[in-house]
């Protein structure tokens, strides 16, 4: 996209002289652009030379309006390049329990995975401790990259408690290529995951984890590490997912009492 600051409504105005800093005017315009379909995923925004010429402020103003837009994940900033509008971050709610499917599909995506390895692996500590069995126990492991319209969103580490699993055949990764494993664990186990218990972190990628998300070595991520159980309370799997920072965020409703 080529910019000319005199063809688009977010500088038809002045700054107000009130009680909120220039660069935070300036930021908060161009995130309404960015909301509004101004400036879409690709695009560039203005250089700090171009807002400075628009609002006549200094190039410190300018340069912290970016910043700020580039700390809550709107764009990317690149030397030679400017400051690159990115694809908006998927949100999930921290009060709903969904598939990764179930998530997209409410939001327009259409999800795809792309199966890495299914396996029947001893359970670490850590699995074994969410899944109520014993340390070592043989259990299914699925390894899958998670996709939104087609793009990298995050990589799951999937492990089924192997008394749901009982006699049943393990799933092969073509059949959790083209569906959710919520789906194939209630259609092939009649385990249905109705609540469960998720902890998130920060964390970043390395080398492995950069190539399987698309991302830069050392990029940020989004560490949930999710207990899920049926109706009788028994744990039904345990899942780490690494999600990109910069594709999605989780949200929560706080209330006051």
């Amino acid at each position: 996209m080529t910019f000319d600051c005199h063809d688009n409504m977010w500088n038809d105005n002045e700054l107000s002289p009130g009680p909120l800093p220039l660069w935070w005017q300036i930021s908060d315009r161009l995130r309404r652009a960015i909301e509004h379909g101004e400036f879409k995923a690709g695009d560039v925004l203005p250089s700090e030379a171009q807002l400075n010429e628009a609002f006549g402020v200094s190039r410190t103003t300018a340069r912290a309006a970016l910043d700020r837009l580039e700390q809550e994940g709107l764009i990317l900033r690149r030397a030679g390049k400017g400051s690159v509008v990115l694809d908006p971050k998927v949100e999930q709610p921290l009060s709903r329990l969904s598939s990764f499917a179930e998530d997209m599909r409410q939001r327009g995506l259409s999800a795809s995975y792309a199966t890495y390895r299914v396996a029947m692996d001893a359970a670490p500590s850590e699995v074994a401790s969410a899944l109520n069995i014993e340390e070592g126990r043989k259990a299914v492991h699925i390894t899958r990259l998670l996709k939104a319209d087609g793009l990298p969103m995050g990589m799951s580490h999937s492990w089924i408690n192997p008394d749901i699993l009982g006699s049943a055949a393990v799933p092969n990764a073509t059949d959790l290529d083209n569906r959710s494993l919520y789906d194939w664990l209630e259609t092939n186990l009649a385990a249905r995951i109705v609540a469960g218990t998720e902890m998130i972190e920060a964390a970043v990628t390395d080398p492995r984890l950069s190539q399987q998300l698309d991302v830069p070595l050392g990029s940020a991520v989004l560490v949930a590490r999710r207990r899920s159980h049926g109706q009788d309370q028994r744990p039904i799997e345990y899942a780490v997912v690494y999600y990109r920072a910069d594709r999605y965020r989780f949200t929560i409703d706080l209330v006051r009492e």
